[in-house]
């Protein structure tokens, strides 16, 4: 089996914008159900760093056999130590800086596929949308060996075969993010929570207004409000706008574009605007932040 290609990962993030990155030089689906490579395959390569990237389309589960490292996942630092499972959703910006001879896998699945095997974004589908690091344990570690060796065998019924230790591997990952934290409580309104979070998560332009995801919920922008202010505290409004202080946070830490560009990107017409919601969320203006970040700082 041919290995991914020299591009899934790039130390050198001197860009215009956060990069993206599919496999084998595709950004569509995978060519199989997933694929798995060591640690040390990619990582060796770079000096055991791996630069602030994300994958559009991919869902990622790295789990560390031997050895340890750091996980820096959405601005946030992450120990890494023996059977550490790393659970890095589509679109989540991600680095690591492993300690060199790391030993483990990274398991690399199309988001369709992890659709497909959980349709109903239940539980388990919502604890896998959150990037994170959990507990693993020796099953999961036998189970990422046997994915690897049935993927470099070329046995008969070879991808249904992968197919169903896929839906096996989500389900080991979804059982260690819901031990690491507890599921969270039925209200009436969780369906349409769910519904609103989804299409913040996939399918929602930067620039939406509360009508636009109504509309898309086929609900009326009231009703959608009231919802979900009962559900979190928050109105719909002020969720939307924390999803655009989010990936403006992104853009701040991992590129290099000007603070009007990500204002007009995020769907702001006044930078000047934009500045000020930012500065109001994040106690700091755009500037301050990304200065804070170049001088090491942490949020």
């Amino acid at each position: 089996m041919a290995a991914c290609g020299g591009d899934l990962y790039i130390s050198n993030m001197r860009a215009s914008a956060i990069r993206s990155y599919g496999l084998f030089g595709e950004t569509a689906n995978l060519p199989d159900p997933l694929h798995i490579e060591t640690i040390a395959a990619r990582s060796a390569l770079h000096d055991w760093e791996l630069a602030p990237h994300r994958h559009a389309r991919l869902h990622q589960l790295l789990l560390l056999h031997r050895g340890g490292g750091t996980l820096h996942l959405e601005g946030d630092t992450l120990p890494l130590a023996p059977l550490s499972l790393v659970n890095v959703p589509p679109g989540a910006v991600h680095a690591f800086a492993f300690e060199r001879g790391t030993q483990g896998w990274v398991a690399t699945l199309a988001d369709d596929l992890v659709e497909q095997l959980l349709p109903r974004r239940g539980e388990d589908a919502r604890a896998l949308a959150m990037g994170g690091v959990y507990a693993g344990d020796a099953a999961l570690a036998a189970l990422m060996a046997q994915i690897a060796a049935e993927f470099e065998a070329s046995a008969p019924a070879r991808t249904l075969v992968l197919q169903g230790l896929c839906a096996v591997l989500l389900g080991l990952a979804a059982r260690a993010a819901a031990r690491a934290a507890p599921a969270a409580r039925d209200t009436p309104g969780s369906t349409l929570l769910r519904r609103f979070e989804r299409l913040m998560d996939t399918a929602l332009p930067e620039h939406a207004s509360v009508a636009d995801c109504a509309r898309a919920l086929a609900v009326t922008p009231t009703h959608l409000s009231r919802v979900l202010r009962n559900a979190t505290g928050q109105p719909a409004s002020r969720l939307i706008e924390a999803r655009r202080m989010r990936e403006a946070r992104r853009q701040l830490a991992y590129t290099n574009l000007q603070v009007a560009s990500i204002a007009y990107a995020l769907g702001y017409a006044d930078p000047a605007h934009f500045s000020r919601v930012f500065s109001r969320v994040e106690g700091l203006s755009p500037r301050a932040f990304r200065e804070r970040l170049a001088a090491g700082g942490r949020r």
